[in-house]
């Protein structure tokens, strides 16, 4: 089985490769894919010296299936070149979420939608995945009415620009115009704006918590509003969650709730200082849940905090849970 990387060289790129190292996955052929100017360069990947090859090269491969990691322009003209071949797809980008054709996917919610068919899937956003991961268990039992979401998401989630800025200022220097992912400092500032704004006065990425949320869940009732917030952290993006459910609410169950679900680990003991942060969630597959509490001034509600690594979890890790669910049901290959 041929398994391809395209975008390797970008910070997912480098997760998945870490990723892949981590999981006993039947891949017997590794296709590395870059841009043009990394054609021909050498990457070491499980111990093994791999040539980056171009996006027509990888083409010709056939891969049984390919990883795109390479923004969503690229996903747009190259996703259906690698299907036309019978390669199956699993794109990072924004590129193909919202198509109603097809399926945007946490395995531990929906994969069981995934068909042969199915040559183009969408992995979801970084911070839809984490919060859908908490919400998903507890909207089947209570049903959620309404959600209101305020992200904290890491600088490392627009990519090796914001990395480069970020160390740049921390390390006492102004870069040039050119090279700021920013218009404003990122080092000790926090910035209200995650991509950029849409008609409605949102961003896109708060835009993308609404609508995937809906699509995930698979529900269009669900009442969604979001803020999304750039900190600088260095790693792990973390969410306020207020969520209204139609149903009467107990914390406790909704801890054993979480507790049991398969991808979720709760951080609750706020007498011990326990509770979930990007410092402990980073280069972790999981999500984190905790200061689980009632809101009391409204009914049927409740607060939670959610962490995850966002190149994690929140991109790598759920496209190759992606691959390997695939390869576990025989829908590819």
């Amino acid at each position: 089985m041929k398994l391809a990387i395209v975008g390797v060289t970008g910070l997912v790129g480098t997760v998945l490769q870490q990723v892949l190292e981590e999981e006993s996955l039947p891949i017997t052929e590794y296709i590395l894919v870059a841009s043009e100017k990394s054609v021909g360069k050498t990457l070491i990947f499980n111990g093994k010296p791999h040539t980056v090859v171009s996006m027509e090269a990888a083409v010709a491969a056939r891969p049984d299936v390919a990883v795109f990691s390479a923004g969503g322009s690229v996903s747009l003209e190259w996703a259906p070149r690698f299907a036309e071949v019978g390669c199956t797809v699993v794109d990072n980008s924004s590129a193909w979420r919202m198509d109603p054709s097809k399926k945007l996917v946490v395995p531990e919610i929906n994969a069981s939608e995934l068909t042969r068919e199915d040559k183009i899937i969408a992995n979801p956003n970084c911070s839809t995945i984490q919060m859908v991961m908490a919400l998903a268990p507890l909207h089947r039992k209570y049903g959620i009415d309404r959600i209101v979401v305020s992200t904290y998401q890491s600088f490392t989630g627009t990519g090796a620009k914001a990395v480069a800025q970020y160390e740049a200022e921390r390390d006492g220097q102004k870069p040039e115009k050119d090279k700021m992912a920013y218009h404003y400092p990122i080092f000790e500032n926090c910035i209200p704006q995650c991509d950029v704004f849409t008609e409605n006065g949102y961003t896109k990425e708060e835009m993308k918590l609404v609508n995937e949320t809906k699509k995930i869940l698979g529900d269009n009732s669900l009442k969604v509003t979001a803020t999304a917030i750039r900190v600088p952290v260095n790693g792990g993006h973390s969410e306020s969650v207020n969520v209204s459910f139609h149903r009467d609410i107990d914390v406790t169950e909704v801890r054993q709730i979480l507790t049991e679900t398969p991808g979720i680990v709760v951080l609750d003991n706020p007498e011990k200082y326990e509770y979930p942060m990007p410092l402990f969630a980073k280069n972790k597959n999981e999500v984190f849940v905790g200061r689980l509490r009632r809101d009391e001034s409204a009914q049927n509600a409740l607060n939670m905090w959610i962490v995850a690594d966002n190149l994690r979890k929140g991109a790598a890790t759920n496209a190759i849970q992606i691959v390997k669910y695939l390869i576990d049901h025989q829908l590819i290959g």
